[in-house]
């Protein structure tokens, strides 16, 4: 950035490349969008809110409550669930200096412009079809990440406290106050998310207790 900040990361996971974008920030700088060369991408709201989340088969675009605004589902994808739904193009503005243009599955470009010079990086791909003629199937998360996603939905719970610690002070009904909606939707769906994963009890016992603190 022009602060002198890092806005973009490329490096090497294994055998797949990684394409990190983040914020304006010199410390504790927070992630804005990764793009992982296995298709699995993922661009964030500015409060850390999933804005749209791709795979191999398709991708979502959500608002900031975490309800999707559409869906569809790439040329290639042999999912059978549902008719097949074309992409509309989407441009969006992760900050002042980064964009994200999203035309197709191979033409996904992350754009960074400031002070009159541009650089784009293609962080599109293509889905290698498996011998038997079918997509392989998403990866797993890892334990790592799963734990990850509960300490942000914890993180986001405390703000959600926080703010209305800030706009009620005097309120004594504190322990009745209930989650916002979309804090809720993502909680449950990490636990089914944590249910269905072959993942240890231990974790799941962890990710209960970290969500549920």
């Amino acid at each position: 950035y022009p602060s002198g900040n890092l806005a973009i990361i490329v490096a090497r996971e294994e055998k797949r490349l990684v394409c990190i974008v983040q914020e304006d920030k010199r410390s504790n700088a927070g992630i804005q969008a990764v793009f992982k060369s296995n298709g699995r991408s993922t661009c964030y709201y500015p409060n850390g809110a999933v804005w749209i989340n791709m795979s191999i088969h398709g991708g979502q675009y959500l608002d900031q409550a975490g309800s999707r605004v559409r869906r569809w589902t790439w040329p290639n994808s042999t999912t059978s669930s549902g008719p097949h739904v074309p992409l509309s193009p989407i441009f969006i503005s992760l900050n002042q200096h980064v964009g994200v243009r999203i035309l197709g599955q191979d033409k996904i470009t992350v754009s960074f412009l400031a002070m009159g010079q541009q650089a784009k990086f293609s962080v599109g791909t293509k889905a290698q079809v498996c011998d038997s003629g079918q997509l392989p199937a998403p990866a797993r998360l890892g334990e790592d990440e799963l734990l990850l996603l509960a300490f942000r939905a914890r993180i986001l719970q405390l703000f959600d406290r926080l703010r209305g610690y800030l706009d009620f002070p005097s309120n004594d009904q504190w322990d009745k106050i209930k989650p916002p909606a979309y804090l809720v939707t993502q909680t449950l769906k990490l636990l089914q998310l944590c249910t269905s994963s072959d993942v240890s009890e231990e974790l799941r016992s962890s990710v209960r207790a970290i969500v549920n603190a």
